[in-house]
């Protein structure tokens, strides 16, 4: 009488098999690090979600922001780990740039504007123009446009070329010569602090609005608004003089774009809603 077969498989089958499986989450955990590190050191994804850089980026717009083009601070690492204070190869932002930053109130939320106002200026608006030091930025008016309001409604936007100081030209949207945010006091941009709008001027929560706290500390000092002359404006919660140190990089490419009814879980909809026309743009 013969025993029954060892159907089990051999020893060096075994480690065979284990040492496959190793690889494959050194290969796994090797390329997590090197994302890890194109994403602290070079650039990072985000996707737009409202509509107050309209019309120069829209809700759906997926971008690609570039972390070396302010050199980094503790905002450039995911969750902002207070590691050190300041910024490492730090390089001044230029007016105009869209950068992304940290909301100076919590420094854990992002948000997109345009840099408008620089240290030491003094920004007011009035009647919806923007005014930098006394001087009002020249606007050429667009053709108007429709703009999707959502749930089937539209609405008729003026829209300008602004031009400021540095000659770099961004188109704007405006709902209105009377809107909120469109006659303000002067503001006066601290040392170390910037001042942001948004391009969709009558829908954006941005540095002309109370940031909720006075003073807030940072890392590069304090950016202190100033409420005895009750610059703020309205009741909402906005954004206030944004700190150096909470700058997260500049806004280069929208590298690909979907509206509003794209779903992640609907796979038809990435093509359907897909808007290949701003596929690629470069950002001005």
């Amino acid at each position: 009488m013969t025993d029954a077969a060892d159907t089990s498989p051999p020893e060096e089958d075994k480690g065979g098999a284990v040492r496959e499986f190793i690889e494959i989450i050194k290969t796994v955990a090797y390329a997590l690090a090197i994302a890890l590190v194109l994403r602290v050191l070079l650039f990072q994804p985000f996707t737009i979600p409202s509509g107050s850089m309209e019309p120069n980026l829209l809700e759906g717009d997926y971008i690609i922001v570039s972390k070396f083009s302010y050199g980094w601070s503790k905002h450039s690492i995911p969750f902002s780990p207070p590691l050190f204070n300041g910024r490492i190869l730090g390089h001044a932002p230029k007016r105009g740039d869209i950068i992304v930053f940290k909301l100076p109130r919590d420094g854990r939320t992002d948000y997109i504007k345009r840099l408008i106002g620089m240290p030491g200026d003094k920004v007011q608006v009035r009647g919806g123009v923007v005014n930098i030091n006394g001087k009002p930025l020249t606007q050429e008016v667009r053709p108007p446009a429709l703009v999707d309001m959502g749930y089937g409604f539209t609405q008729q936007v003026q829209r300008f070329q602004e031009t400021n100081p540095e000659g770099r030209k961004y188109i704007t949207q405006d709902y209105g010569p009377d809107s909120r945010g469109d006659s303000t006091g002067v503001y006066t941009v601290p040392a170390g602090c910037y001042f942001f709008m948004g391009d969709n001027r009558d829908n954006s929560a941005d540095s002309r609005f109370d940031p909720g706290t006075s003073p807030f500390k940072t890392g590069s000092g304090v950016c202190k608004w100033d409420y005895e002359l009750d610059q703020y404006i309205g009741d909402e919660v906005g954004v206030g003089f944004v700190p150096a140190e909470n700058l997260v990089g500049k806004a280069q490419i929208i590298l690909l774009s979907w509206n509003r009814n794209a779903a992640l879980f609907k796979p038809w909809t990435w093509v359907l809603d897909a808007r290949p026309s701003r596929f690629f743009r470069v950002l001005k």
